[in-house]
């Protein structure tokens, strides 16, 4: 049979029903009181550790009736200084280690309100948007009960970029009906006026650069923004090697952008072997059961083959979506179904990854080019161009291979190496991109393209066969499954 410690959660609100047992644990040093009336029995973890973890079970413990509010409902969770805005018929805020729970009155549950963890509710996503409209003061050292103008623009503009129009036309509606129901009108005026002025109908005045650059008619993804500026600082910390390659012959271009070519398809899912690669690309041989993967081969090596085209980088921002359009409908002439230098349509994803919503596609190009353009060295603007337009994938495909040429044409505009992906690196090279985009950790891709030029500079291109047999040697074909599997890594030729 279980002992009455073994019997309790981590920590607790004690009662009278308890009060002599949770009294002989604390002296027998079974228990700890870190605030009032609460307990824990772990004497590990710091108190505000254990609180944090628990915060939505103790609020259920203080406050039965609790209906999470304001805030907190908008950014499900506590706020930065530990504050829980519920509403409530209990007046005084309890003070704990790390959270500090502010009831106020108003109107309780509502049909529409959400069911939340430990029995508790949440109110719903339009009701929550309106009672963030009341305006509020932080006092010293702590967070206000409600969001600002500023951080009510920045949340409506995500809402838009992930849900689009029709969903917050929605909400607004529902908001509308909820303000007549508890007597909010004045604070649903200010809601409408708001989503009025970011869709461009109302002359609302706003404040931040997200929301007036979404009256302004090319919104951009702020998200994306930051992470090109965390990139842009990031590479300007690395002094970067010098690779030049200002006496490469024609035969090693050719073979260069061969491999090139090859790989960057075989990146995308474009698989053949190399030596069908090689009678596409040389013969012209045109497999008939593959005539579209075939012609994606060639759109790319057609590209990265002509170096006048790969040395022309953008003067300006127009030049810069001129050469995206017409690099992307020639990799993919044969995909007409895939609207070959078009934008996108279409949300896309992969994986857990969104990228940019179609409506912010040039805006946020506009924001990554801005930033790009005070970048000095080659291989700096080649990692940066190169994420640019694969976190943006401004087209309904082709994106990586767009991305990649973008990012060498950088480096061939000053006569630096080239940037190839072998196979083998494949895993490598998304892992770097996925850690930028999911925990801004830009020093993975730096890295990975750094060593994927020093490994590119360090084969000999002058001859088809030779090069070959390198890039086979150095484990440059193998799956990258496999490799990793067995412990084999890409390596640079002895």
């Amino acid at each position: 049979m279980p002992t009455f410690i073994e019997t309790l959660p981590e920590v607790f609100v004690s009662n009278t029903d308890i009060t002599s047992q949770v009294y002989q644990a604390v002296s027998d040093g079974k228990l700890k009181k870190i605030a009032s009336r609460l307990y824990t029995k772990n004497f590990v973890d710091d108190p505000e550790v254990i609180v944090k973890r628990n915060w939505y079970y103790l609020l259920k413990e203080y406050y039965p009736d609790a209906l999470i509010a304001d805030r907190t409902a908008l950014e499900n969770r506590p706020a930065e200084d530990g504050s829980v805005f519920i509403i409530s018929d209990k007046k005084r805020k309890t003070e704990l280690p790390g959270i500090t729970f502010n009831p106020r009155k108003g109107h309780g549950k509502l049909e529409s309100d959400l069911p939340f963890i430990n029995d508790l509710y949440i109110t719903s996503e339009p009701r929550t948007l309106l009672e963030n409209m009341r305006p509020s003061r932080a006092r010293k050292g702590s967070v206000s009960r409600t969001l600002s103008q500023e951080e009510m623009e920045k949340r409506l503009d995500k809402l838009f970029r992930l849900k689009g129009d029709d969903y917050v036309n929605q909400i607004r509606d529902k908001a509308r009906d909820i303000a007549k129901e508890i007597e909010m009108m004045d604070e649903f005026q200010k809601l409408d006026d708001l989503i009025g002025a970011l869709q461009g109908t109302r002359e609302t005045e706003l404040k931040t650069k997200v929301a007036k650059a979404r009256k302004g008619e090319e919104p951009y993804d702020p998200d994306r923004a930051t992470l090109f500026l965390k990139l842009f600082e990031d590479l300007k910390k690395v002094a970067p090697d010098s690779r030049s390659t200002s006496s490469l012959s024609q035969e090693e271009r050719t073979n260069l952008s061969f491999f090139e070519a090859y790989f960057s398809n075989f990146i995308e899912g474009t698989e053949f072997e190399v030596s069908e690669a090689a009678d596409i690309v040389f013969r012209n041989t045109i497999p008939s059961e593959r005539p579209d993967d075939a012609h994606d081969v060639l759109g790319t090596f057609r590209i990265v083959s002509n170096y006048y085209e790969m040395s022309q980088v953008p003067a300006d921002f127009d030049d810069f979506i001129t050469k995206l359009k017409y690099r992307h409908a020639e990799i993919m002439a044969a995909r007409k179904e895939k609207n070959p230098g078009q934008f996108k349509t279409r949300v896309n994803v992969a994986g857990s990854t969104q990228f940019v919503h179609p409506d912010l596609v040039k805006g946020t190009l506009r924001k990554g080019f801005e930033i790009y353009r005070a970048l000095e060295y080659s291989f700096h603007k080649a990692v940066y161009m190169m994420f640019l337009v694969s976190e943006v994938h401004p087209f309904a495909d082709g994106n990586g291979r767009l991305a990649r040429i973008m990012m060498n044409v950088e480096l061939v505009s000053v006569m630096d190496q080239k940037i190839i992906i072998p196979i083998v690196y494949r895993n490598n090279y998304l892992a770097a991109l996925k850690a930028i985009s999911n925990d801004n950790n830009t020093n993975p891709l730096i890295r990975t393209l750094d060593f994927a030029q020093k490994f590119t500079h360090s084969i000999d291109w002058s001859v088809y066969d030779r090069a070959r047999e390198q890039l086979e040697e150095c484990n440059a074909f193998l799956d990258p499954i496999k490799a990793d599997r067995e412990g084999i890594r890409l390596r640079l030729p002895e």
